[in-house]
């Protein structure tokens, strides 16, 4: 059974002056907790069985969404809705929008960027007074290669809207900072790590990478290891910044001929009239012959 404490007090009074201790002599009555163990409560009562307790019906069975866009269906035809609707006030600068989940995302052109944030800053049906972050993606193949998203927040309707527009190395980009207060570090972090140029910027210099830093690091043609290296020199009892070298022990990269290859043996649901036929190892020379031959 397991132990229980009685909230009713019990004064204990003191019988025998000798008895007791000094202690005890200067308090001669002390406040105590009475302890049992039992099934019982103090008054005789049984305890209540939690087995035994009621419980809600089971109800119907509820089977899971194989399909993540199902859960998304009503919001997604809303979403469909309000995109439709920006296309129509703003035909000459909104290209396309697509919808993903519950997420909505509007196609600009680099000279639309100012009259479209303006409508989605001041409309009343739009209200994304607040930019919750600005990034950018590079796609070297592109000609355009970096698009830079804009993620708005709109506190009044609750809700979240994408803003994607393009750029490349000499085409800029016209700079919000005068609508959005916040996206001044946003478009200078950009500015570091891709390259991309903001117009009208009031301090585009970097934020995130040291001074007289060399390229862009998020660029994809941006080397993993850099081109410098930073490291404490003992002989100048300073810090110091070289060109980078590494060793040929560095450069042997093992494993296999590309980064994708796959392991295991997997499996190919390709139908066969795609596959492409195992090529036959090439035949050794005669001289490797003879030698075995021996």
């Amino acid at each position: 059974m397991s132990l229980r404490i009685n909230s009713s007090t019990v004064i204990v009074r003191s019988l025998s002056a000798g008895a007791r201790s000094p202690a005890i002599r200067l308090a001669p009555t002390i406040a105590t907790r009475a302890y049992y163990s039992g099934a019982k409560r103090p008054d005789g009562t049984e305890l209540p069985n939690t087995r035994e307790a009621e419980r809600p019906p089971i109800g119907p069975l509820k089977a899971p969404i194989v399909n993540p866009a199902d859960k998304y269906k009503s919001t997604s035809e809303s979403l469909h809705a309000y995109g439709r609707y920006l296309i129509s006030a703003l035909p000459k600068y909104i290209q396309q929008f697509s919808i993903w989940k519950d997420e909505l995302t509007i196609y600009i052109a680099p000279s639309a960027v100012l009259p479209v944030f303006t409508f989605l800053k001041n409309h009343t049906a739009a209200q994304y007074t607040q930019v919750s972050d600005i990034t950018a993606v590079d796609y070297p193949t592109r000609s355009n290669r970096f698009e830079v998203v804009y993620n708005l927040l709109s506190i009044r309707h609750n809700s979240r809207i994408r803003v994607k527009t393009y750029a490349d190395e000499a085409s800029p980009v016209p700079s919000i900072t005068g609508l959005y207060d916040g996206a001044n570090w946003y478009e200078r972090e950009v500015y570091d790590l891709f390259g991309v140029l903001f117009v009208g910027h009031p301090d585009l210099r970097r934020i995130m990478t040291d001074y007289g830093f060399d390229g862009h690091p998020l660029r994809k043609d941006f080397p993993l290891t850099g081109y410098t290296e930073l490291r404490y020199d003992e002989e100048k009892k300073r810090i110091v910044v070289e060109p980078l070298e590494m060793t040929q022990a560095f450069r042997n990269f093992q494993g296999g001929s590309s980064v994708w290859e796959q392991v295991g043996s997997g499996r190919d649901d390709k139908p066969d009239s795609f596959k492409l036929p195992t090529p036959e190892p090439d035949p050794e020379p005669e001289e490797t012959q003879m030698e075995q031959k021996k």
